[in-house]
């Protein structure tokens, strides 16, 4: 067996930098998060311990002070929250803040705002807040069901695979040709590198282990990558979930994970994974004799 770690894996620098800053807020006392700081749940036990609490109905935040997670929100959300007092520190990534910020040049723009993204999750919800009536895409056939408008404004959720939103874009131009569409890319480039990385690794590798939270969006799209080009793909939150079962003699294994997942984690699957490859590599000696020996026997 070898291990292989993809080229760029785990944390990019909007997780680490919103975890220094909770760390530090929780330092002066409790502090809640306003829904999951990151979506993992070994970072977010660690992060109550320090006295981050985590709510996600603005009416159940039992402290004054408040954190808006790196999936960023609304204007309108980050005003409520305002006027009724509480004292808001924002650990959004800048990233997200640039698709804010280029959805919202789009409709000044007059353009009608669509967002490619999975409808519900935090960072969409967060964008199309301030834009009622925009339109929520992840599907050819949600395409299909657009109603024609002279000017589209289209931008994605940061950690949507890029080729999954090129191809939206072109559904969207050849299903509406009178149309104008402006495309802004707000993929964010940790997600295309650990995209990339991913394929890379998938063509490579007999089996790929993703690490990451199940509720972890780029996760989930790193799983569906390496499915694409290696049959053998599985997803892990840490080492007690593996399987020797999954693996075999000669295999080789790939290994990445999510912009969420901490370092400990991922070392800890790694090694995991390197002591099943030292014991598939000893000989068998369970009869008392050395392989030369049986054979010779």
């Amino acid at each position: 067996m070898n291990i292989h770690r993809a080229s760029h894996l785990g944390w990019c620098f909007g997780v680490r930098d919103a975890l220094e800053l909770a760390r530090t807020e929780a330092a002066s006392g409790p502090v809640t998060s306003l829904g999951e700081l990151v979506h993992n749940p070994a970072v977010l036990e660690e992060l109550r311990q320090h006295g981050v609490l985590t709510r996600h109905d603005p009416a159940d935040i039992p402290t004054q002070r408040v954190l808006i997670t790196a999936h960023g929100a609304s204007r309108r959300r980050l005003a409520d929250l305002n006027d009724r007092g509480f004292q808001v520190t924002e650990t959004t990534c800048p990233l997200v803040h640039r698709a804010h910020a280029a959805l919202d040049g789009l409709v000044r723009q007059g353009c009608h705002p669509v967002i490619i993204g999975q409808s519900g999750h935090v960072e969409v919800r967060g964008l199309a807040e301030d834009h009622p009536g925009c339109d929520i895409i992840l599907s050819e056939d949600e395409v299909d069901a657009l109603r024609e408008r002279p000017l589209f404004g289209v931008v994605s959720q940061t950690t949507q695979p890029i080729a999954r939103v090129h191809g939206l874009v072109a559904r969207l131009r050849a299903r509406f040709p009178a149309s104008e569409v402006r495309f802004r890319d707000t993929v964010c480039q940790p997600t295309k590198d650990r995209q990339e990385a991913a394929v890379e690794l998938a063509r490579e590798c007999d089996v790929v282990v993703v690490v990451g939270g199940p509720h972890s969006n780029n996760t989930r799209e790193l799983v569906a990558t390496c499915l694409a080009h290696c049959p053998r793909v599985h997803h892990v939150q840490g080492p007690a979930e593996l399987s020797p079962a999954w693996f075999h003699t000669g295999d080789r294994i790939g290994l990445t994970a999510g912009t969420s997942t901490p370092d400990g984690m991922i070392n800890a699957v790694e090694t995991w994974l390197r002591q099943l490859a030292a014991a598939h590599a000893a000989p068998d000696t369970s009869d008392g004799l050395h392989p030369a020996t049986r054979r010779a026997a």
